[in-house]
């Protein structure tokens, strides 16, 4: 669970402040107004997402395991 939710919510964060300084909301920065990091920044966020949702999903399923495994 913990290796999967650890870095995911740290993807999600990096790839918003990507996207948002390549779209040039935040400034002050090189990658501010670029059209590449307003590209590398949702596919980190996404993947992101994807990592916190199995995460998720990895922690309900152990606990329905634990729960079947003691009726």
């Amino acid at each position: 669970m913990w290796p999967f939710l650890v870095p995911g919510v740290i993807l999600v964060a990096v790839g918003l402040v990507w996207t948002l300084q390549g779209l040039n909301v935040l400034g002050g920065s090189a990658m501010s107004g670029s059209p590449l990091w307003a590209t590398i920044g949702p596919i980190v966020l996404v993947v992101g997402v994807a990592l916190v949702w199995i995460g998720i999903a990895r922690r309900r399923r152990a606990r329905r395991s634990a729960r079947s495994g003691r009726l």
